[in-house]
């Protein structure tokens, strides 16, 4: 009897053992959604800790734009051995290009086959996130990248209409200067400048250029990229000349109280407008594809990866399964302003502006986003904003391709 009950006080004090651990469990998520983009991950946090209640989140989220400040940080902590147990990453070569190629990341095909993920994510996007045959992260959105934004009754009131092509445009920049609009385009830091250079360069290659310039087929010293460039830079001439002291929200802002006419930014730009600044799609802000892009939709899509030596990797893998299911997806993405990446998602739940978005998908032709990871590897990316910065300086378009091409050769595109 007394062996038995020692035995079964054993059993008792290991049980609670188990039930402690269990409740300090946690799971770190490292991003770089923070501060206008923060409502869409809490939504996230919030289904996650509902589901798997024992868990606690880390919201290891690193402020700036585009996840710039984000990946220098991801970086020292992937190569000093102390990686996140899940972080954020551009689908596509910014992760493949980079982790994966470094053989710093866990193969999630049979994750994918076991949720049946390989059936609701369209081809396109299941291709963005492959190599060598394998999936290596969960997408959990689609964004679009050239899109032009702009204040309904203001464009009324200045007598002008959204241009389709960047040489009306430049027409209306005149227009709109000479009704004393000293900015009609609003721009921000670094990566907006070239989130606007890859809408100019798609504008005017048109989808199939666009799509030879990453394969190599292309060269950046072709004469059709270097007009592109003289494009550009007379579009430059249309911004504010203070974007280097300014977020994409903040440029954001001037489309809203009517500053400035046009923004070309990703459709993130939505959610900001709807779920902070509480703005009607349609009335209090306007739309359309950037100049010289309409049937066309560059795509980006956010996704979160599994690192090798991840500490609470099965805590982790249940973060991954929320990311891919349809309720994650249509919890998240209609405070953010993007679309599912799953095809079977309830469009009812997403406002005028998404809906758009989500028949575009449909029908547009589709193509990938330079500046956000989908085509090019962060080695061509990270060295990609110094040429941007020069051409902005100087306005020498030979120059500027010389160079990219140069950037493009060691970063082995098209090779």
């Amino acid at each position: 009897m007394k062996r038995s009950h020692k035995k079964a006080l054993l059993i008792t004090a290991a049980l609670a053992f188990t039930a402690q651990a269990a409740a300090a469990g946690k799971v770190e998520i490292f991003s770089w959604w923070a501060g206008d983009e923060g409502p869409a991950l809490e939504a996230l946090i919030k289904l996650y800790e509902a589901k798997y209640p024992n868990v606690k989140v880390d919201n290891a989220t690193v402020s700036g734009g585009a996840g710039t400040n984000a990946k220098a940080v991801l970086k020292t902590r992937m190569l000093g051995g102390t990686p996140p147990d899940s972080f954020q990453a551009h689908a596509g070569q910014e992760l493949i290009g980079t982790w994966v190629v470094a053989d710093r990341m866990e193969d999630l095909s049979s994750l994918f086959k076991s949720e049946g993920w390989d059936k609701v994510f369209p081809k396109d996007v299941l291709s963005l996130i492959s190599t060598g045959g394998k999936e290596w992260s969960v997408p959990v959105n689609v964004h679009r990248s050239n899109v032009m934004w702009y204040n309904p009754a203001k464009l009324k009131e200045w007598g002008v209409s959204a241009p389709t092509t960047w040489a009306q445009f430049l027409t209306t920049c005149t227009t709109l200067k000479g009704k004393g609009v000293a900015a009609p385009l609003v721009m921000g830091e670094n990566w907006t400048e070239q989130h606007l250079w890859e809408s100019v360069m798609v504008g005017s290659l048109g989808s199939a250029g666009w799509q030879n310039l990453w394969s190599g087929k292309m060269k950046f010293t072709d004469p059709k990229v270097v007009a592109a460039f003289d494009t550009y830079g007379k579009v430059l001439d249309c911004a504010n000349k203070d974007a280097s002291g300014l977020s994409w929200q903040q440029a954001s802002d001037r489309i809203a109280d009517g500053t400035s006419a046009f923004n070309i930014m990703g459709d993130w730009a939505a959610g900001y407008f709807t779920t902070t600044k509480k703005l009607k799609p349609g009335t209090g802000f306007g739309w359309s594809a950037s100049p010289g892009t309409n049937g066309t939709f560059v795509m980006l899509a956010d996704s979160f990866g599994l690192p090798k030596g991840a500490k609470d990797r099965a805590e982790a893998v249940n973060w991954l399964k929320v990311l891919g299911s349809k309720q994650g997806q249509d919890t998240f993405n209609p405070l953010k302003g993007s679309i599912a990446a799953r095809t079977d998602s309830d469009i009812s739940k997403y406002n005028v502006y998404s809906q758009s978005a989500a028949k575009d998908w449909r029908s547009n032709k589709i193509v990938g986003s330079m500046v956000h990871g989908a085509v090019a590897p962060e080695s061509f990316m990270s060295a990609f904003g110094a040429v941007i910065d020069q051409f902005v300086a100087s306005k020498d378009s030979a120059a500027a391709t010389a160079a990219a091409q140069e950037l493009a050769t060691r970063s082995k595109i098209g090779q």
